[in-house]
């Protein structure tokens, strides 16, 4: 009897709707984004693109793997090292005012039985190494892309966002370390929180006892924001923007919102303190040295800094330059598209643009953060255009612009010269 039962169970998972051809087809784009990065990897990866920080940032993580005290934190030995502490962490008294212990370990987790001090001949390996972390972490944010986009939109929608996601130069450099910095741990974090936020209030609705049967969204929304704020203590913003999601979509049940969200966020914080190794005189001491809200006021009111986020969105492609400003103009002139599924993720993209501006020296690192945002919001838009008479109009230019940003991307791709 429980043979029969595990067989219709496993049967029931391995359906159509979980795996049928939209799921191959994605999967396939998820291999494509994989050989990418593994190219870049290849002809982009050698022991001179491996600078001073990465080195200091996977010792550290080693250090705290081998249990010889806490990433990010005064330690006696750092002068020791291959490389020094950053000027940030000299000027903090050795505490990192940025990242967790979360962020070293995430970076030093294919490494952490390898030794602190690498090797002149080992430092090749030790990139690819310290860069896998960030490819998986590319994978997973662009199945849940997918995931997100296609439940949002439908077919058309998810194909969309992760075909933008797949083929755009910010997202495969960041999920290869190829000039550009550790961030993708953050993303991925800050996408899923707001998603999972808006998935856990939805089943509010549904008659059945709200937090233990949402036990593992609990689980997920709290690894997300322990994996955003602990990569980037900025975002502790999302802790009061998750309650916020969850009470508009649930307002008549926001004890129950308010319940799960006061679980997940001790989930998030047991993890954060985890990462310090459970010990409070250190975890208080770093919570000490934090510079939580890292904007300048006066950025808002310089021009350069505008120029500077502008700049950055320039380089996701061609095809988001073209499709974005059209997908804001129907936004904003079709009343048809101006819903929540649209609105939410056009939102956070403004806001996490916003706080680029307001810290020109990281606009880099928030334009990432918004960028899948701004696929899944021109991937509503174009499904939303799908629906209309001109759908084969629409069709046509969409398929278009998408081979030809495929196209683009691979050529950039093609002319990386090998290091």
């Amino acid at each position: 009897m429980v043979k029969h039962s595990r067989v219709r169970a496993m049967a029931n998972f391995f359906t159509r709707d979980r795996f049928g051809q939209p799921q191959v087809l994605a999967g396939l784009l998820l291999v494509v984004f994989a050989g990418q990065c593994l190219w870049l990897l290849t002809r982009g990866t050698s022991p001179l693109d491996v600078d001073s920080s990465q080195l200091f940032r996977v010792q550290e993580g080693i250090r705290q793997w081998q249990g010889d005290g806490i990433a990010g934190t005064p330690a006696p030995d750092r002068l020791e090292a291959a490389s020094g502490p950053p000027a940030e962490l000299e000027e903090n008294q050795g505490y990192d005012p940025h990242h967790s212990p979360l962020w070293y370990l995430l970076a030093s987790v294919a490494l952490a039985s390898s030794p602190g001090r690498p090797m002149i001949g080992s430092v090749q390996r030790w990139a690819w190494l310290a860069r896998l972390p960030y490819t998986v972490c590319g994978l997973l944010l662009g199945a849940s892309l997918w995931y997100v986009a296609r439940r949002l939109y439908g077919n058309a929608g998810g194909f969309v966002a992760l075909s933008l996601y797949c083929f755009s130069p910010p997202i495969i450099r960041s999920s290869t370390l190829w000039l550009a910095q550790p961030d993708m741990p953050a993303a991925w974090g800050t996408f899923a929180a707001v998603f999972t936020a808006i998935a856990v209030a939805h089943t509010l609705y549904a008659p059945r006892e709200v937090v233990l049967w949402n036990w593992r969204r609990i689980l997920l929304l709290g690894l997300s924001l322990a994996l955003a704020v602990g990569c980037l203590f900025s975002l502790l913003v999302l802790f009061p923007i998750s309650l916020a999601l969850m009470w508009y979509v649930a307002p008549s049940r926001w004890r129950a919102a308010l319940a799960i969200w006061v679980a997940a966020s001790a989930v998030a914080l047991t993890l954060l303190y985890a990462a310090y190794g459970f010990n409070r005189e250190v975890c208080w001491q770093g919570i000490h040295h934090v510079r939580w809200v890292d904007i300048s006021p006066h950025a808002f009111a310089m021009g350069p800094a505008y120029l500077s986020a502008g700049s950055e969105l320039l380089k996701s492609g061609p095809t988001l330059i073209l499709m974005l400003p059209i997908a804001i103009a129907v936004y904003v002139l079709w009343p048809r598209a101006r819903y929540f599924g649209n609105t939410i993720p056009l939102v956070m993209a403004l806001f996490l643009l916003g706080m680029g501006v307001g810290t020109p020296h990281a606009a880099a690192q928030f334009e990432l953060l918004a960028l899948p945002f701004l696929f899944v919001f021109v991937a509503g838009i174009t499904a939303d255009l799908l629906e209309t008479n001109s759908r084969k109009l629409v069709m046509a230019s969409l398929c278009g612009w998408l081979t030809g940003n495929a196209i683009w991307n691979l050529l950039q791709l093609a002319a990386v010269r090998r290091s």
